[in-house]
């Protein structure tokens, strides 16, 4: 919001300087983002009277004027299009200064002397208004100095407010803050209720009570709009950043600036019936003052008559309805519209307007009689009129409540660190315009105000405290506390071990959104219905993912795009499940994914395709940090986003931790990446738990290798296989190893031939033949019994 400091020194004015003020605004929250001059750097310049204005004898676009400063008449060449007769308007004599180097000089334009220039708004850096020139008021007087007649030694402040200080979107706010900050007395405006002159009104309909629950009205009869803005009030919405349009809505933009309450004013020929505030019919129609046509949706509030639409509630008004040159009767509109009604309304159609941007912050729901008043006393004042009684139809039950707080000594004492006198407590509130009674020792309740609807808990008064006290002049302390080292597991691994092993085997790290696009989501996991944003970012981030592997194929995606052929990408966070009994299961997960060759371009490297088993032996990689690899086994699965056969389920202990598998054919071709496309995903609560490394004395004594070549079903799995081995080679047994499996010429069609190695070693002697026989011969009566399995001819 910007401001005049002058304006602001109306209501409160400390002893202090402009930077001190500065200062102490932004240290007690309201961020100052610039001070600026109210005009351009200028000297010289007095108001001038143009007492004759003759055509230029050789330039048809130039006037010679006559212009008095009040003493004398100087002879002044002029092209500016309003020039002539009987307007006062800025005039830099000779020698003045209009920026830092631009000096006013006597001149001959087009063989006539000129001795001095008319300005335009934009050449004072008044404005960017280059059309004419600045026409000030008939009453001005002449030759006074411009920046005295114009108060230009004045700043304007631009402050950056937080959305929940809504309260300071106005002089008044910012005069209450100003005036808690310095103890310093604050002089509001003289506000008294104006008499009706006549009985008209109209009705007025609340059809939404909960989105509108206070709306005012009042008719104001026989207006006059040709009567023009006086200049203080054009000046101090310039200096606020708002343009001068005409009478009628520059005093309810000053009002706005003033109070902090938006009002508009309707032509009340265009009204026809009463006034209904309603939700907008699905496609109705409406053009916008600024002249743009929008189809409203039936989300959003309107004030309506019993015809149509007049304006979008609390963002902008209609264009037939508005005030113009020929409205003689105004109804005028002074409303309570709730936050959550117009918050994000605006953007939804590419609107922003001051108006928008206070009822989506809040305002005080108590205060829309008070601007009504002030609003009805500066019209009358300004183009005349008669005013009628002012009609409200309020939803008491809808409206917000005031709030009592009670504030504890030693809750302040505990949130800042010190003990704040009971003087400063009252004070600093009390300037806030806040309620406060004692109730006992070191205990007050305050009643919080309906223009700090900001303020719901003792916290928030706690707040109110430090900034006032000044957040620079809280104590300072480190915290001491007596602090026991937790015992760390040593069987227990650690995310960044593991991350550092994947970007050893060729993997990056990425970073993907938690929020994913529904259509997504339901590719991936087609049976979980997920967890759906209650305000999305976008439709395309409106659920929380359940797994990490839409955010990886979409980061694949990505990539191929860019001509990244070769991808490897893994990433750890969180999945979001929803359970059956209303809980929501937050799992973190590492995941990975991976396509093209097996390894990178390159003279040595051969052109193989990655496999299923290569992103498999990445995954026992990680499985095998913690030293209990053995305690993990794959088996066969089928999940909705793999290849029907080249997944698999990863179990510890008979419980599923992961899943590794290709990615479905139809998915990839859906998703429009180059196939095919592996991928896995691990529990890390459930992989990260290792055993303790325990040393064992290398055996001096030699190995004894022992190779069997099995004939089995071919759906027995080897898995199974090796496990009988283990559990029948018992104690003697190093190493197990498939090195081969053939399927083929020579074999069985409904059969398959497996190659295994077994190792054996004793650590305290050399193995016998007949025992390392006895190990074989059981070893091989277990696998004829349990799997049908004969050795191959």
């Amino acid at each position: 919001m910007k401001f005049s400091e002058q304006w602001l020194r109306t209501w409160v004015n400390p002893a202090v300087s402009r930077d001190e003020l500065v200062a102490r605004l932004s240290m007690t929250g309201l961020e100052v983002d610039s001070v600026t001059p109210a005009a351009g750097v200028f000297s010289g310049v007095v108001v001038g009277e143009i007492i004759s204005a003759e055509q230029h004898p050789d330039a048809d676009k130039l006037r010679v004027c006559q212009v008095s400063n009040g003493g004398e008449q100087f002879q002044v060449v002029c092209g500016a299009p309003n020039a002539r007769p009987g307007i006062k308007i800025p005039f830099a004599m000779v020698g003045a200064e209009l920026g830092e180097d631009f000096k006013i000089k006597k001149a001959k334009l087009r063989g006539v002397e000129s001795f001095g220039m008319l300005c335009s708004a934009a050449e004072l850096k008044l404005s960017e208004d280059h059309d004419g020139l600045y026409e000030l008021p008939a009453d001005a007087p002449t030759g006074q100095s411009l920046r005295e007649y114009l108060s230009l030694h004045d700043a304007i402040i631009e402050v950056d407010l937080t959305p929940n200080r809504g309260d300071c979107l106005s002089i008044a706010g910012l005069a209450r803050e100003v005036g808690a900050n310095y103890g310093a007395a604050v002089t509001r405006v003289q506000i008294d209720p104006v008499a009706a002159a006549h009985d008209d009104v109209r009705p007025v309909e609340l059809l939404a009570p909960q989105a509108c629950p206070r709306y005012l009205g009042r008719v104001i009869r026989n207006v006059d709009l040709s009567r023009p803005t006086p200049l203080w009030m054009v000046e101090r919405l310039r200096r606020s950043d708002i343009r001068s349009i005409d009478a009628v809505v520059d005093i309810t933009n000053y009002v706005m600036l003033e109070l902090g309450q938006p009002l508009h004013a309707f032509d009340l020929a265009e009204i026809k019936g009463g006034i209904r505030v309603r939700l907008a019919e699905e496609g109705e129609k409406l053009v916008l003052l600024d002249g743009q046509e929008i189809s409203l949706r039936a989300d959003t509030l309107v004030i309506a008559d019993h015809e149509r639409p007049l304006a979008m509630a609390g963002i902008m008004g209609g264009e037939h309805s508005g005030v113009s040159g020929e409205t003689k009767d105004l109804f005028l509109e002074s409303a309570f519209f709730d936050t959550i009604a117009i918050a994000g309304k605006a953007r939804g159609y590419s609107l922003h307007t001051d108006s928008s941007h206070r009822f989506e912050r809040g305002v005080d729901w108590q205060l829309q009689r008070e601007a009504m008043e002030r609003a009805t006393a500066l019209i009358l004042e300004i183009v005349g009129g008669e005013p009628g009684p002012v009609i409200e139809a309020v939803e008491q039950g809808a409206l917000p409540t005031l709030k009592q707080i009670i504030l504890r000594s030693e809750r302040i004492n505990q949130m800042l660190g010190m003990q704040m006198n009971e003087a400063d407590v009252v004070g600093y509130l009390t300037g806030l315009g806040l309620g406060v009674t004692a109730q006992g020792e070191g205990q007050w309740q305050v009643d919080v105000p309906s223009h700090r609807f900001d303020i719901s808990i003792e916290v928030d008064l706690i707040e109110e405290l430090a900034r006032l006290y000044g957040y620079n002049r809280l104590p300072v302390s480190a915290p001491t506390a007596a602090l026991t080292l937790s015992a760390k597991p040593e069987t227990l691994g650690e995310l960044p071990l593991l991350r550092r092993l994947l970007v050893a085997r060729g993997y990056h790290e990425a970073i993907t959104y938690s929020f994913i696009e529904p259509g997504l989501s339901k590719q991936f996991d087609p049976e979980i219905e997920p967890l759906a944003l209650a305000n999305p970012i976008s439709t395309d981030m409106a659920v929380m993912r359940t797994s990490l592997w839409p955010g990886l194929s979409k980061a694949l995606q990505y990539n191929q795009n860019r001509q990244q052929g070769r991808v490897r990408l893994f990433e750890s966070g969180l999945r979001f499940v929803p359970q059956a009994d209303g809980e929501l299961l937050q799992e973190r997960m590492l995941s990975g994914i991976a396509c093209a060759t097996r390894l990178p371009e390159g003279w040595a490297n051969g052109a193989d395709k990655l496999d299923f088993f290569d992103v498999k032996a990445d995954v026992e990689a990680i499985l095998n940090n913690g030293g209990a690899g053995e305690a993990f086994t794959f088996v066969p699965a089928e999940h909705p986003a793999l290849h029907p056969g080249q997944s698999a389920s990863i179990l510890r202990d008979g419980q599923q931790v992961g899943l590794l598998g290709a990615l479905h054919p139809q998915l990839v071709a859906d998703l429009d990446i180059n196939g095919p496309v592996f991928v896995f995903e691990l529990a890390l609560a459930k992989i990260c738990q290792g055993k303790l490394p325990r040393f064992s004395e290398l055996s001096r004594y030699p190995e004894v290798r022992r190779d069997i070549a099995l004939v089995v079903d071919r759906t027995v799995l080897a898995e199974d296989l090796l496990s009988c081995i283990r559990r029948e080679a018992g104690e003697h047994l190093k190493n197990l190893r498939l090195f081969d499996v053939y399927e083929g010429k020579g074999i069985d069609p409904l059969r398959k031939s497996m190659a295994i190695g077994l190792t054996l070693q004793n650590s305290s002697r050399t193995l016998t033949d007949e025992e390392v026989n006895a190990v074989m011969d059981r070893v091989l009566k277990s696998l004829e019994q349990g799997f049908n399995a004969t050795l191959r001819k």
